[in-house]
């Protein structure tokens, strides 16, 4: 059988490669003799002082490299593919799955479903476990491999195969026992669907989950997303305000539990649920050091704490004054955190009378006006809704509503169209409550924010 041998994309200029004379196009074969089966083994191998690396030339020619360096030292390659094999397609098909929920004629990228349990160590996803064999769970243990996300929704073995329309996924449970077993630190999610695995299913869920305390750091409980695009799926339904409440109540019971017994809150609802039960989000010692913020849990209580450092900071140095020229600009963001938004627009002008900001929440009437967030907000929506709206000198949008490191929407509208469109230059606002307050006033400034 021939080696698998793994192309080489990039080297880095200073790094350990480029000084053994490695190229771009060279292919790795192998490292301690050991043949590299994804990415998994290569970080695993290349962590030692002293490695030996097996390059092939793209005339077939191959050295056989010494390497001497520090504990953990990368060897500065890129590879064509960043898991160095095949992504693995999710065989499940999730009641729930938002992109099965997907209008058509979008780019192929968008419907691709991933459950790579490797995606889970370099990009935070979470997984399933149907789609990881044996041999994965013993090379995770074995690297000790951590942390892995796990996407549970439920801790009833019969429920799951149905949520995920898959036979084998209340069996793959069984593998979070190996991981608590090996000592892997793990996180986890729960989709909530009305009327499926909410209530006495929730709670069963949660009591389970605690058995994996401390390895189980924490757990996030979010609603299901819903897109106008439904026909032909599971019939779920969109919580109410008075649900919400009933989720929150449920989650902060077992949190005051969590922490009197561990020290920790563990289960966590998403900014989501507090904001459609129109209660506050919680104080930031609640969440834990912010483990869950890509599952939207956190993210608006450190988005406030931040801001209002920030506004403290420049209010005690007396920076507003001398900055600031009259003027106004406009901020759009989605339904859901635009009350949150309001409010710091507004303690921005309260601190700066000669200037306006205009804050518009944004109607999602791409995918369904139930979807609140920004980060699915498309190009069409904002022009249509904003194209007669007071502007100002520019336009502030945040930067998760575009293509990570691109400037295309979910509905391949390029930013530069939005300009045009609505005739005034468009700023990407990072995440930050800092990056908040600094891209309001370096609009509006005479000098540096």
């Amino acid at each position: 059988m021939a080696q698998k041998a793994h192309i080489i994309r990039t080297v880095l200029p200073g790094s350990i490669a480029a000084e053994m004379e490695v190229e771009t196009g060279d292919r790795l074969i192998s490292i301690n003799d050991t043949e590299i089966e994804d990415v998994f083994d290569y970080q695993f191998l290349i962590q030692d002082t002293d490695i030996t690396v097996l390059i092939e030339k793209p005339d077939g020619e191959q050295w056989l490299l010494e390497v001497e360096k520090e504990f953990g030292e990368d060897l500065g390659v890129e590879f064509e593919n960043g898991l160095m094999d095949e992504y693995r397609h999710c065989r499940n098909k999730c009641i729930f799955c938002f992109i099965d929920q997907m209008p058509p004629g979008m780019r192929d990228t968008l419907y691709f479903k991933d459950d790579d349990s490797r995606l889970s160590f370099l990009q935070g996803n979470y997984v399933t476990l149907t789609n990881m064999s044996d041999h994965d769970i013993d090379r995770i243990c074995r690297y000790h491999l951590a942390p892995i996300n796990i996407s549970f929704h439920t801790m009833n073995p019969e429920l799951r195969c149905t949520m995920l329309n898959n036979r084998f996924a209340g069996e793959a449970l069984k593998k979070v026992d190996t991981l608590f077993a090996a000592g892997i630190p793990m996180n986890g999610q729960i989709v909530l669907c009305k009327g499926v695995n909410d209530g006495a299913e929730l709670e069963y869920s949660i009591t389970r989950l605690m058995k994996y305390i401390p390895m189980l750091e924490s757990v996030s409980v979010v609603p299901v997303g819903l897109s106008r695009y439904r026909e032909g799926l599971y019939p779920l339904e969109a919580f109410t305000k008075e649900d919400a409440v009933t989720v929150i109540e449920l989650i902060e019971r077992y949190q005051r539990q969590c922490f009197e017994e561990h020290g920790i809150h563990f289960i966590h609802a998403s900014d989501e649920w507090y904001l459609l039960a129109h209660m506050e989000v919680p104080e930031e010692e609640r969440y834990d050091g912010y483990l869950q913020l890509e599952n939207g849990v956190g993210m608006l209580r450190l988005l406030v704490n931040e801001f209002e450092q920030s506004m403290r900071e420049r209010e005690a140095d007396g920076r507003f004054p001398d900055l600031l020229v009259s003027g106004e600009l406009a901020l759009a963001t989605g339904r859901l955190a635009y009350p949150y938004i309001r409010q710091m627009a507004e303690r921005v002008e309260a601190a700066c009378p000669e200037i306006r900001v205009h804050v518009y929440p944004i109607t999602n009437y791409f995918f369904g006006e139930s979807i609140t967030v920004s980060g699915l907000l498309t190009g069409q929506d904002l022009v249509a809704q904003l194209e007669d709206m007071p502007l100002g000198r520019c336009l502030l949008l945040p930067e998760n509503i575009l293509r990570s490191g691109e400037d295309v929407f979910l509905d391949d509208m390029r930013l530069e169209e939005v300009e045009k469109a609505l005739q005034v230059p468009v700023n990407i606002v990072k995440s930050s409550g800092n990056d908040f307050v600094e891209a309001i006033l370096r609009a509006l400034s005479c000098g540096d924010a």
